[in-house]
């Protein structure tokens, strides 16, 4: 494996990019990663590094960069659903620097597969997109996930009798955080959290994304860690809309969950998993 570092402009911005490239016969197919918010090309734990490498030696092409504002890249920091602009320059950036790529991944952890969903469906080089725990924020739906997964699993612990009851715990102390969760639910429980799709960027996060994974019809490769509370948010989105249920039940998408795994799949037997999952989903792509 090699690696071949570059820059490459996005509008007025030059950004920085990374290729992993196979030793020899390189697939036709590549891999471009997008990176999550407030992040660079790295990735936590190194992740995105180890991942393009691996899959470098798999055969499989990998490009990492920083959109404007993160990292080595130019420009000021901005959202996640303002970087659609830099990721086609990025595909554009890898089919020019490596001639015998036909088609691109697309992968991102949390608002970075958001980022791909409302890409994806745009770019007919797209040949599929890896989403891992992807990001569906709504101030309802965050206040809902916290109680119901991580208050009240702590309520149910026995770790926290143990520690309320030596006094290694103060209820006074938690009991603020506790209840500006449980306001902030019923505030956003009595504001609306659904709207028609043609409310455009007014309309709540996972409607948007909703509409945008419709209008995608590739492969879909879907990655969920088990202790997680933006996976779980992810999972109650789908539990509760059949419309969602619909589109994760689709024939299209293959899904896999790491039952131990926190978000950012940070030891070496997670992340490789991951690194083999996506390898193995890559090469069935051909």
């Amino acid at each position: 494996m090699t690696e071949d570092i570059f820059t490459f402009r996005s509008g007025d911005h030059t950004l920085v990019g990374i290729v992993s490239l196979p030793a020899s016969a390189p697939s036709s197919t590549a891999v471009l990663v997008v990176v999550g918010g407030p992040q660079y090309r790295s990735g936590s734990h190194r992740q995105f590094t180890l991942l393009c490498r691996a899959l470098a030696a798999e055969g499989i092409p990998a490009m990492r960069f920083d959109y404007h504002g993160m990292g080595d890249s130019d420009g000021e920091l901005c959202t996640f659903e303002a970087i659609g602009p830099d990721i086609g320059a990025a595909v554009e950036a890898l089919c020019a620097r490596l001639p015998m790529i036909t088609s691109v991944v697309l992968w991102g952890l949390c608002d970075a597969a958001s980022a791909i969903l409302f890409y994806a469906w745009r770019d007919h080089r797209i040949r599929g997109i890896a989403l891992l725990n992807p990001w569906v924020y709504t101030p309802h739906g965050q206040s809902r996930t916290l109680l119901r997964h991580y208050y009240l699993t702590r309520l149910l612990g026995v770790d926290f009798w143990k520690r309320l009851l030596t006094g290694r715990l103060s209820i006074v102390q938690s009991l603020p955080s506790l209840w500006a969760t449980v306001a902030s639910s019923i505030r956003a429980r009595r504001s609306p959290e659904t709207g028609p799709a043609e409310a455009g960027a007014r309309a709540p996060l996972p409607d948007r994304m909703a509409d945008a994974f419709e209008r995608y019809r590739g492969p879909v490769l879907l990655i969920l860690s088990g202790k997680d509370l933006t996976a779980q948010t992810f999972r109650d989105c789908v539990a509760q809309s059949r419309r969602w249920q619909r589109i994760v039940g689709g024939a299209q998408i293959t899904r896999h969950e790491l039952s131990e795994a926190p978000h950012t799949f940070a030891s070496r037997l997670w992340r490789e998993q991951v690194e083999r999952w996506t390898a193995s989903w890559c090469l069935a792509l051909r």
